[in-house]
């Protein structure tokens, strides 16, 4: 397994949700497959939104793939080391950051909402919206539909730099060639998911 090949599974994975078909498996099998061990492939940071659930988006089954959720797919010190086990010690081959379109938690941070424990949550997508309105023309308006787009975007892209940032781990295997960090979109609209290319 490689990383380019761990992609090609979850591309050609989402390929099959698209179109509403499913790759054969037995799910009970899976479970017993998995009952003394495991070995997925892919670490798949996403949003708790329940419609993106990354194993059906992505056509995996039971034990193919390490699934990280919290909301905005931000990234704090538990995913990280929940990311360093899945690559380092479980073999894992490709760490993918997932957004997804109409994100609450990234519509929330554009509102500047504050609530509970969900401002510190919303603070780790403030620097993307920050960016975004220092970008727009009139920082005073509301943000628009496609300016919160743009900060779901560019969340993923900043949540991708502080993996590489604060995990020297991490960032010394996708040196190294045996890891992959990318980002990817999910479209509620659609259920296509676009890999971020660069």
């Amino acid at each position: 397994m490689t990383p380019q090949l761990a992609r090609q599974i979850l591309v050609e994975g989402n390929e099959l949700f698209v179109q509403n078909v499913k790759a054969p498996r037995n799910l009970q099998n899976q479970v017993k497959e998995t009952s003394q061990g495991q070995f997925p492939f892919a670490v798949i940071l996403s949003c708790i939104d329940s419609r993106v659930p990354a194993e059906l988006v992505f056509d995996q089954g039971i034990g193919d793939v390490f699934s990280a959720r919290v909301a905005g797919n931000v990234v704090n010190e538990d995913v990280l080391g929940s990311m360093e086990y899945a690559c380092k010690v479980a073999g894992s081959k490709i760490v993918v950051v997932m957004g997804h379109t109409k994100c609450g938690a990234v519509t929330a941070a554009c509102k500047s909402v504050e609530l509970g424990n969900i401002t510190t949550l919303l603070n780790k997508i403030q620097p993307a919206v920050n960016i975004v309105k220092a970008a727009s023309e009139n920082t005073q308006q509301e943000m628009s539909d496609a300016s919160i787009e743009e900060v779901t975007k560019l969340n993923i892209e900043l949540s991708i730099d502080r993996i590489r940032k604060e995990s020297p781990i991490l960032a010394e295997m996708e040196q190294l060639g045996e890891i992959e960090i990318v980002g990817a979109l999910y479209s509620v609209a659609t259920g296509k998911i676009t890999f971020f290319e660069g």
